[in-house]
């Protein structure tokens, strides 16, 4: 039956358009519930004059995403001068002399720092990697090489990567191979990403392959 038919290729065009914009509402929703929060402790020390006024900014929507950009904004051009790096390296001595918290800040921020760096290698080549066993093969990302006592066990001759599962890419392994055990893809991550997240269902434009010399 056609309707049958017309009823999923339908449902195909506005899938994607409806998740997305679920996704930007709820994450509307979480910034303005934290502005809210913010408010709520800042009605209770400021003037009485001031009152409505925090009233009013709890119920405009979205002023939370805007807020947020714009600190960000603020942050990232008074850091990218001296002074604004002065205080930053003492804010991370602050967090790194606190007990437990150090751990924890020191991870993320070095995780951090490899992911937004525009110098780094982290996930920007999408290579073709044998798991979990030799014959199946899958995508994987490549996010640096191995250092320091691992790099002095397996030498320089591997690269470390992050194999994503579908359809949810943000879990995964992380796997140190040989260089010659990898093919470096020429798709693009976003291209590579979308080829994970549809199962292999929307398969990128057909592109050369480096096959790896053995």
């Amino acid at each position: 039956m056609p309707y049958k038919k017309y009823l999923l290729t339908g449902l195909m065009v506005w899938l994607p358009l409806a998740i997305t914009l679920w996704v930007l509402l709820w994450l509307v929703g979480l910034l303005d519930g934290l502005l809210g929060t913010f408010l709520t402790a800042v009605a209770t020390i400021a003037p009485e004059n001031l009152l409505p006024t925090i009233e009013r900014l709890r119920h405009i929507p979205g002023l939370g995403v805007v807020l947020v950009v714009g600190f960000m904004l603020l942050t990232g051009a008074l850091v990218s001068n001296v002074a604004g790096r002065w205080w930053v390296e003492q804010w991370d001595r602050f967090f790194t002399h606190i007990p437990i918290v150090k751990s924890i800040y020191n991870s993320v921020k070095k995780v951090s720092d490899t992911l937004f760096s525009s110098n780094g290698n982290a996930f920007r080549t999408a290579l073709l990697v044998q798991y979990p066993r030799q014959g199946c093969w899958t995508i994987a990302f490549q996010t640096g090489t191995p250092g320091g006592e691992v790099q002095s066990h397996l030498g320089s001759d591997f690269v470390s990567v992050y194999v994503p599962t579908t359809p949810n890419p943000t879990s995964g392994f992380f796997l140190m191979l040989p260089k010659a055990d990898v093919v470096e893809l020429d798709m693009s991550v976003d291209q590579a990403l979308t080829y994970v997240i549809s199962m292999g269902s929307v398969v990128p434009g057909d592109l050369p392959v480096k096959l790896p010399s053995h």
